[in-house]
């Protein structure tokens, strides 16, 4: 385990994004949308992922000069085609339109065809927090997935995300995947060489496995849940939801059309749509309500339960988002550990474009 400061990280990244052939100014937004992951302690969706673009970059799967543009609008609605860009370029773009449309309309919804991977999805719906909105975030991806009761892998890990102002108390974030966990958190156990825990993963049979690698031999991560008698057809409600708004809903690939993010899968021969899917929405509050006087009631929720009585002393009930705002606060002051393989993985990276790693 080594620590690097944000500001390295961040030089690095945008060195290899502007190599890759990126403008500046989205070789900045793709690397402060990364790492926004890191700081946050989403360290499946971080600087480990940037070989992953930098291999459907050399694949051709990516195109760094994208035109992104709104091909359909009604007041408070719009389609954005990413052009192949990077997804963590192409949400950011997106999320503005759905601003932009709820400053007029009251509420604003952007569905978004032909991206890629766009990173954590929470960093996304946080952007409304500024103006005083509730922000939403969804994207569908890999389909390594398998639905209740199926073998076969047809959905992603489709993450949700909703961003709600405060006042003085910091905002509401919920962000989570649709599955029991993310595919990157089992990249983590893999690297450090542990077990699944029950309920993640199953083999190429359909059955239970705690095996770390089972996706990669050919099973499936399950929805959240884990199995239908703990609630798994919840989840995989939740993640056909999002696929169907970010990729039905805008002319993306659906299902297990959606183009992979991972080495181990190629994208499917028969495409039903253009690129990878996403969905944001913008709600102003005072579309509601007056902004200040629902902030007001959002400290009062969050302070009643964050002032629980909890089960155990040790461990006092949080709200979405306190979390990772912990992380953030340790990590922007002390560093952002990565794992030796992740640090072995930037080097190759860096050695690839001539861009040094520094400590």
């Amino acid at each position: 385990m080594s620590t690097y400061s944000y500001q390295s990280l961040y030089n690095f990244a945008l060195s290899v994004f502007e190599k890759m052939g990126c403008p500046t100014e989205d070789a900045e937004t793709a690397t402060k949308t990364l790492l926004s992951a890191d700081l946050r302690g989403v360290d499946s969706h971080g600087v480990a992922r940037l070989s992953g673009y930098v291999r459907l970059w050399e694949k051709g799967r990516i195109n760094a000069t994208p035109n992104i543009k709104v091909t359909y609008e009604t007041p408070s609605t719009a389609v954005v085609d990413g052009d192949a860009g990077l997804g963590l370029v192409v949400a950011p773009y997106a999320m503005k339109v759905a601003m932009e449309k709820a400053k007029v309309a009251g509420t604003g919804w952007v569905a978004v065809r032909n991206s890629n991977h766009y990173g954590i999805a929470g960093y996304h719906a946080m952007q409304a927090l500024k103006e005083d909105m509730i922000g939403m975030s969804m994207t569908n991806a890999s389909p390594l997935v398998a639905p209740t009761f199926s073998k076969e892998r047809l959905l992603g890990t489709n993450p949700i995300a909703v961003a709600i102002p405060a006042d003085k108390e910091p905002p509401y974030v919920g962000d989570f995947a649709t599955t029991t966990a993310a595919n990157g958190k089992l990249e983590i156990l893999q690297r450090k060489g542990e077990d699944a825990p029950n309920g993640w993963i199953q083999n190429k049979e359909g059955e239970p496995t705690n095996n770390a690698y089972g996706v990669k031999e050919g099973g499936a991560l399950r929805p959240l849940g884990g199995d239908r008698t703990n609630g798994s057809h919840k989840g995989y409600i939740l993640g056909s939801m999002v696929d169907i708004f970010s990729a039905v809903l805008s002319g993306a690939n659906y299902g297990p059309w959606a183009p992979p993010f991972v080495s181990f899968m190629d994208p499917a021969k028969d495409p039903v749509g253009e690129g990878l899917g996403h969905f944001f929405g913008a709600m102003r509050v005072d579309a509601f309500r007056p902004a200040d006087e629902f902030k007001a009631h959002m400290d009062k929720w969050i302070q009643r339960f964050r002032n629980s009585e909890p089960v155990n002393s040790s461990t006092p009930v949080q709200i979405p988002g306190d979390q990772e705002r912990y992380f953030e606060a340790e990590r922007i002051n002390n560093g952002i550990p990565l794992l030796t393989p992740v640090v072995n993985d930037l080097k190759a990276v860096g050695e690839k474009f001539g861009v040094e790693l520094k400590g």
